[in-house]
């Protein structure tokens, strides 16, 4: 019986879905149209299926579409919208490609992109044509494209292999993977070769080239077979998906990851496209590894680059990378198998070797008995490049035409001059002791002489320091002396107890030697990283996050640092131009705009314009991302060691969190100094204008007074009353504003909360504003069937004032004035239009900020409160207010007010006749 907790789904499993079903809804839509060969109709179904679309409302933009001059496929364009191609220069003529940027300009809801797999033209943006598409995908854009069998990187070898023919044109596994729909084009291989012989494959001599080398029978059958094999791994994993989401079963976890082991040889990219194909066939993770003992990392630099590309080609077809430093192949693979959990080895089939080399597969046996080996089989001679058939098996040998380990230049030969020279040192030491001294205390010296050598040469110098102290031992200092002859058989033992001794002694310093380096490398690394965190956690400007990433990162990484850092508008720009030598090129802020947009890795040792000397790391923070970490380093490799790209991830991070701590502590200094400001202003505005309220009052009252003293004042005298009656009142108004503003703000307004009536507020508010209102027409349109409302009476008529005040001070006399309300979406909204020039651009929100008025130099009155009282009034209430053009060009001021269930009405009582009846 199944326990009850293993029928429950996992929440992390769960989890991923969603989280990846919310990933699949932000981007776009990839359908592959997936075939054997060129020929099959591909781009003939895409575009019928486009027409299809296109008569059901779709409007899809064929993008590119290669007719190949088949005028069937060439008709099927007829009546869709095509992209123009952009023209790009190379070697003096213009080759036509896929208008990257122009598709992104059009934004359509449905792009033809044919043959993903199409290299682009030097100088594009992206090198391949599938990375254009991905970056459509990423803007929401669905995509309808071609492949052919051939150009999936696991299977580029396999296909080399039945036709002879290697593709240079290849995509990774990981994008036909990740298409949302592959719908495979099958013709077979008899009517395929009709359609050819008929010209409707190539035209002319094309035709005859492709019918003498590629399209052949038994090709055309086997590519057909990889076709619908590769098609149904693929219907697996979308049924194993179906199943696993919809719950109909527990999972049988039937797939095992691989660990596939990259040697020194040709083989490497044949055993990691084995690896790639398994882990799709499958359906699991896989890992690759490149052990580093002392002895391979004494390859020359292009060699030790070739096997940083095949864990790079690794990387691309999903694999876990890593790079591992031991002595013992075997041993490091077997643990690193077992730490990672993974129970399967792929590695190259083992050449023979002599009897006294332990194959690797024996050694990870051995070490780990519980995991399963697969050997792969070599890659074939005639795929290797000039003739190079240098191979790394399953026994660590090497077979190869050339002398890879010899190290050139001077500095290399000098090592073993020196290891003569220390033999020849310790020989002549000895002569003048030869009498005081036994014959084994001689021969001690020259073994310190070796461990000397094997310590700071390293192990080919002493090797040979080895052989010729064994040779100078018995030259100079065994009877007879000055000759090669030995008078005592027991030498004999001597000579081979003495060398054996120093090839030990010689190998295992060595591996010591190699074990420290590596040792305080990885030490090196981490105190870098560790000081950079400690200085870092010190910082409160962006500055000193600035200075302190380029001066760590430029000594960790021997590398030219830059951080690009956005703006407010999120244009990236130098923070500090990196030190350079003069005429050392700068960080290309285009390609650090598109790293920092679209959140990638960009420049060198990417797949987005991989020719720049720079490489461009987005500086991703929890909540955004905070800038582009730029780097030029010295050498080009570092790069595709993963170790060094891992740590300069963690690198990253760190600066990006840093950046982001600094962001937050400014936004909190200034949000800080705002309220101190905001708080010590309140406070000046509450004693400016309490001390100013009596006096004002008092003037009020005079200048009444003496508008209406006797005698009877002249005409002029009466004006100049009245002109000071109506701007004592203005001031008196303007400082109870200011009062109220500083209560409002204080918390000191306690709401009188009552269930009213809308229609008397308003008609409180007119009566009120009827000077103002005076050379204006006022337009009501109030239903009789508005809802009570529960607010303050007082402090809403307060609202409708200002808002009319508002309306007939920035309108013309003769302007309408319209005061309607309506019940929207469970508020009561209000409305005060006109039809007056309208509000400035731009300042529908900035209108409600205190002291902020429609027109800054005007001779109108008021300081700028009127609006920011009315906000602060409606958001006391739960409401909220807003400003927009009228439809009648004018400006609109809308304000709503929350709606709730008003208390029941009491019921009059009957009176005796009403119970009579």
């Amino acid at each position: 019986m199944i326990p009850i907790d293993s029928q429950r789904p996992d929440p992390d499993a769960l989890l991923a879905r969603v989280q990846a079903g919310e990933q699949r809804d932000a981007r776009g839509r990839l359908r592959i149209y997936f075939g054997a060969s060129a020929g099959v109709g591909k781009t003939y179904a895409m575009l019928s299926a486009a027409r299809k679309l296109q008569a059901e409302g779709v409007r899809p933009l064929v993008g590119i579409a290669e007719t190949h001059g088949r005028g069937e496929t060439a008709a099927l364009l007829d009546g869709l919208e095509v992209l123009p191609p952009k023209q790009v220069a190379w070697r003096g003529r213009m080759l036509p490609e896929f208008d990257l940027d122009g598709a992104l300009a059009c934004r359509p809801g449905l792009i033809l992109v044919d043959e993903l797999a199409h290299s682009n033209a030097p100088g594009s943006r992206h090198p391949k044509r599938w990375q254009d598409v991905e970056e459509l995908l990423d803007a929401g854009i669905d995509v309808f494209t071609t492949v052919n069998v051939q150009h999936l990187e696991s299977l580029n070898d396999v296909v080399g292999g039945i036709t002879g023919i290697r593709v240079a044109e290849t995509l990774p596994d990981t994008v036909f993977d990740r298409a949302a729909e592959v719908v495979l084009v099958d013709v077979p291989a008899d009517e395929l070769l009709d359609r050819l012989r008929r010209g409707k494959v190539y035209q002319g001599e094309q035709a005859g080239r492709a019918a003498r080398n590629f399209f052949r029978k038994g090709n055309l059958i086997a590519l057909r077979e990889l076709a619908l094999r590769r098609t149904a791994d693929r219907i697996g994993g979308d049924v194993q998906a179906y199943r696993v989401e919809q719950a109909i079963s527990p999972l049988w976890q039937s797939g095992v990851a691989l660990l596939a082991c990259v040697g020194t040889g040709a083989d490497g990219e044949q055993v990691v496209r084995s690896a790639a194909r398994l882990a799709s066939q499958l359906n699991t993770d896989w890992h690759a590894v490149y052990v580093e003992t002392p002895a391979l990392q004494r390859l020359p630099a292009a060699r030790r680059e070739k096997i940083l590309q095949v864990l790079k080609l690794a990387q691309d077809l999903g694999a876990t990378t890593a790079v591992l430093a031991g002595d013992d192949i075997g041993a490091a693979i077997a643990r690193y198998a077992l730490a990672q959990n993974i129970p399967r080895v792929v590695l190259g089939r083992a050449a023979p070797a002599w009897p006294w080399r332990t194959p690797h597969q024996r050694r990870i046996a051995a070490a780990a008995p519980a995991l399963d080996i697969v050997e792969v089989a070599s890659a074939e001679q005639s795929f290797s490049k000039n003739g190079d058939s240098h191979q790394f098996t399953g026994n660590g040998s090497s077979r190869k035409n050339g002398d890879c380990h010899r190290f050139s230049g001077q500095a290399g030969y000098g090592r073993y001059v020196l290891a003569l020279a220390a033999s020849g040192t310790v020989a002549l030491a000895g002569l003048p002791l030869a009498g005081a001294l036994e014959v084994t205390n001689i021969a001690m010296l020259f073994l310190l002489a070796v461990l000397v050598v094997a310590f700071r040469l390293g192990r080919g110098p002493a090797v040979l320091c080895s052989f010729a102290s064994v040779a100078a031992f018995d030259f100079l200092f065994v009877q007879p002396t000055f000759s090669f002859a030995v008078s005592d058989v027991q030498y004999l033992i001597t000579f081979g107890v003495m060398l054996v001794v120093g090839l030990i002694t010689s190998h295992l310093t060595a591996n010591l030697r190699f074990q420290a380096r590596v040792a305080s490398h990885r030490e090196e690394r981490v105190r870098a990283l560790y000081e950079y965190a400690r200085e870092l956690t010190g910082v409160l400007q962006g500055e000193q996050v600035v200075e302190i990433t380029q001066r760590t990162l430029a000594q960790a990484f021997r590398a030219r640092v830059a951080l690009l850092l956005p703006d407010a508008e999120g244009r990236l720009e130098a923070a500090v131009p990196p030190a350079s030598a003069e005429g050392a090129d700068s960080p290309d802020p285009a390609i650090g705009q598109w790293a920092f947009d679209h959140a990638e890795a960009a420049g060198i040792g990417t797949g987005t314009l991989p020719a720049s000397p720079w490489f461009y790391l987005p500086l991703v923070a929890p909540m955004r991302t905070r800038g582009v970490l730029a780097l030029q380093p010295e050498e080009r490799r570092w790069l595709l060691i993963p170790e060094q790209r891992r740590h300069l991830d963690t690198f990253a991070a760190l600066a990006a969190i840093a950046l982001e701590r600094v962001h937050y502590i400014d936004v909190a200094q200034e949000a800080l100094v705002q309220m101190e400001s905001e708080r010590l202003r309140n406070s000046l505005l509450a004693a400016l204008s309490h001390d100013l309220r009596t006096p004002l009052t008092s003037l009020v009252g005079l200048a009444e007074s003496l508008a209406m003293s006797k005698p009877a004042l002249s005409t002029m005298q009466m004006d100049l009353a009245r002109a000071l009656q109506e701007e004592t009142v203005r001031m008196s108004t303007l400082v109870a504003n200011l009062l109220d503003m500083a209560r409002i703000e204080s918390g000191a307004v306690h709401l009188n909360l009552q269930w009213q009536a809308l229609e008397e507020t308003v008609g409180s508010a007119l009566r009120a504003s009827r000077t103002l209102l005076a050379g204006h027409r006022i337009a009501t349109a109030l239903p009789a069937d508005l809802p009570l409302v529960r607010y303050d009476a007082v402090l809403v008529e307060r609202v409708l004032g200002n808002l009319l005040e508002n309306a007939a001070k920035y309108t013309p006399a003769g302007s309408t004035i319209t005061l309607s309300a309506r019940v929207f979406r469970g508020s009561l909204e209000v409305t005060v239009a006109d039809d007056g020039p309208g509000l400035p651009a731009g300042q529908e929100e900035a209108i409600f900020e205190k002291f902020t008025r429609g027109e800054r130099e005007s001779a109108k009155p008021g300081v700028g409160l009127g609006l920011a009282i009315c906000r602060a009034i409606i958001e006391a209430h739960g409401g909220a207010i807003s400003a927009r053009r009228g439809g009648d060009g004018g400006a609109a001021l809308v304000f709503t007010l929350p709606l709730g269930t008003p208390p029941a009405l009491p019921e009059e009582p009957l009176d005796e006749r009403q119970i009579d009846r």
